[in-house]
């Protein structure tokens, strides 16, 4: 695994970056990066009135960060509990720009976010559901030493045709044994 540290960076979302947000993930009828996150549940474009109406959602949150590449925003972490008073806490990322995707940018991403939760919480687990049309998702998290926890068979029907849903976890125990 190629070391990309020193360009990827987490960061809280700032007001300034709101409008560039908007334009990645909110803009556009139908965007590329729809077709690989959930592209099952419906998505619909919002106008930049009604995004920013709901700019709260975004503005320095500990659930959910903003991802620079070299000092590009690019996309975003993010984490929810499935049920907190047992710390199963979920996690995602999108990567909005395709010319970022399959360069290992979502991989670093990924291990900075899972560092941070791991270190910032008294995590067991931590985990993330994609679905099986999304083979670069589930590479991210065997490169990152995650184990394949459930594959619930034929639950994701998109274009005609029906998918697995995968749900990826590590324990702290072993991502601190693996030291990535």
């Amino acid at each position: 695994m190629k070391d990309l540290s020193s360009q990827v960076h987490l960061r809280p979302f700032y007001e300034d970056d709101l409008y560039e947000l908007w334009e990645m993930s909110a803009k556009e009828e139908k965007p590329e990066w729809k077709k690989w996150d959930a592209p099952y549940y419906p998505y619909k474009p919002q106008t930049l009135e009604n995004f920013l109406s709901n700019k709260d959602r975004y503005l320095r949150k500990e659930h959910m960060y903003a991802i620079e590449i070299n000092q590009e925003l690019v996309g975003m972490v993010s984490y929810y509990w499935e049920h907190e008073p047992s710390l199963w806490l979920e996690m995602g990322i999108v990567i909005f720009k395709p010319k970022y995707w399959s360069g290992g940018y979502g991989t670093e991403a990924i291990k900075q976010w899972m560092n941070r939760l791991f270190k910032t919480m008294p995590l067991v687990r931590v985990g993330y559901t994609t679905w099986s049309g999304n083979d670069r998702m589930i590479r991210v998290g065997e490169k990152l030493g995650m184990t394949m926890e459930a594959r619930i068979r034929k639950v994701r029907f998109y274009e005609g045709v029906y998918y697995d849903s995968i749900r990826m976890g590590i324990l702290r125990e072993e991502w601190e044994a693996i030291k990535i």
